[in-house]
């Protein structure tokens, strides 16, 4: 749930989720078709639902894939995620969610799972092209729905002044004076928040292990166990663009914020502190941290020193 003063809104579905863009004045009928040919075109190449998709292509046939230029930005953070977490975070992740019922038909039944192959057995990239030696299904959610709103919002902002774009509570807010009021979800209770922020600008991203459930699983994966995750109910992560909010936020469930400092520190991101709630008792130290929000299943809160957040818990 968000507070914002700007009054124009156009809501659609696409990528399998939500969106809501909001705007200072409304977007012209060339603007809207610019958006929805831009999520087109990112559907159609990285979608693993799609049989007609070059992801699903990948799949059925190894070979050379070139990636448009504005995609490859997603390819290289995924890489830098991927090192940076063990391999927790992949794109080879696909396969794992598909046999274990998170496919093509949302069949939710799970089958056999089988750990996911590393990185470098499997694809090389060059910069332009998606070398892909075996056959492999790609996920790219961790990060891809960031991507695609940072490519939405760069579409809306040549035709408004003030914005934000949301896609299923990821967003992107264009600076302004008076900050948009965002309630952060509770993951055990959709109808309570566990705080509030107020943002003027940049990207904020969050990940619960709550969004897709069935059976003993949810959606976020380790790729190595090729079980989910546990360690983790929920992240928030507040960054310059989505793609690298969307990012972090994922990787939080596998790896602590002080282990992502280096992320932090290569690209220049704002150094924050990070500390524990008072239900944890306990304090990090250190610079280079990614502002973010998590709560661990235990019921720790861990956070950075976010300005305008307010925590409930």
């Amino acid at each position: 749930m968000r507070t914002d003063p700007l009054s124009t809104d156009w809501g659609f579905e696409a990528l399998g989720t939500v969106w809501e863009i909001t705007t200072d004045r409304p977007l012209s009928d060339r603007a809207r078709a610019a958006v929805g040919a831009e999520l087109d075109r990112i559907d159609r190449f990285w979608s693993r639902f799609r049989l007609d998709s070059t992801v699903a292509e990948m799949a059925r046939t190894a070979g050379r894939y070139r990636l448009a230029r504005e995609d490859r930005c997603l390819l290289e953070w995924y890489r830098e995620l991927y090192d940076a977490t063990g391999g927790a975070l992949s794109p080879l992740v696909g396969q794992i969610l598909d046999d274990a019922g998170y496919d093509a038909d949302y069949s939710l039944t799970p089958d056999r799972t089988v750990p996911a192959p590393a990185w470098d057995d499997v694809i090389d990239w060059d910069g332009a092209e998606l070398v892909v030696h075996t056959p492999v299904l790609l996920d790219v959610g961790a990060a891809g729905k960031g991507f695609a709103v940072d490519r939405v919002a760069s579409i809306v902002a040549d035709h408004a002044e003030r914005y934000l774009v949301d896609a299923g509570g990821d967003m992107v807010i264009s600076p302004r004076d008076e900050p948009v009021r965002i309630a952060l979800e509770h993951p055990l209770d959709p109808t309570k928040a566990i705080g509030l922020v107020g943002l003027s600008g940049g990207a904020l991203c969050a990940s619960a292990a709550n969004r897709r459930v069935w059976g003993d699983w949810h959606h976020i994966v380790d790729p190595r166990t090729a079980a989910p995750t546990r360690e983790v109910m929920a992240t928030w992560v507040f960054a310059r663009d989505a793609m690298t909010a969307d990012g972090l936020a994922t990787a939080l469930f596998f790896t602590a914020a002080t282990e992502l400092s280096g992320l932090v520190a290569r690209h220049g991101w704002a150094p924050a502190l990070s500390v524990g709630s008072d239900i944890a008792g306990f304090r990090f130290g250190g610079a280079d941290l990614p502002d973010h929000v998590t709560i661990r299943g235990t019921g720790v809160v861990e956070y950075t020193m976010i300005p305008g957040l307010e925590l409930f818990v």
